[in-house]
């Protein structure tokens, strides 16, 4: 074989093996890293965008598309050991002219986490409904949706905030 040959199928196979071994290692060693640039691309590709709002010191991770306008706002709660992203794969089928929020419940990722924190379904309502005033959600009432312990969290604080809901959607609860 010719030098300049072997010398190109070196080079060929060099530029292919890099990009393949940094996504192996980083696959590997980093995980969740990919994970997260997973999300994002997913979030970036529906219009959702992440914001955070506080209430005093406690902080709340949220992403939503659209805004508040004649329609009712849709408050997504998710369930346990989940996240605010479990919904992209339910707000791709909705329209965009909605007003969409997802929130992390109390203790789960981008959401404040304190061992002193009420996660008893009656203190995540509280903190749900700081977070709905945060953000004037409930200037008119709103569509409120939950699954698994989001979805008791809904139910319950359909209960105790009637007048915020117009209607409650509950999904494995």
């Amino acid at each position: 074989m010719d030098l300049d040959v072997v010398n190109m199928f070196v080079i060929a196979g060099g530029t292919l093996a890099i990009p393949i071994l940094a996504f192996v290692a980083s696959f590997l060693l980093w995980p969740s890293a990919l994970i997260r640039i997973y999300y994002w691309y997913w979030r970036r590709t529906l219009g959702m965008q992440v914001r955070y709002v506080h209430h005093e010191d406690y902080q709340f991770c949220y992403s939503f598309r659209g805004r508040p306008g004649y329609k009712p706002s849709i408050l997504m709660l998710h369930g346990f050991s989940a996240h605010k992203d479990m919904w992209l794969s339910v707000v791709k089928f909705l329209p965009k002219n909605l007003h969409l929020v997802c929130v992390d419940m109390p203790g789960h990722e981008g959401t404040t986490r304190s061992s002193l924190d009420d996660l008893s379904i009656d203190g995540q309502v509280k903190r749900i409904h700081q977070f709905v005033e945060c953000l004037k959600l409930n200037k008119k009432p709103f569509h409120l949706v939950g699954t698994s312990m989001g979805g008791q969290v809904a139910g319950v604080y359909a209960a105790y905030y009637p007048s915020d809901v117009s209607s409650l959607c509950l999904v494995c609860p």
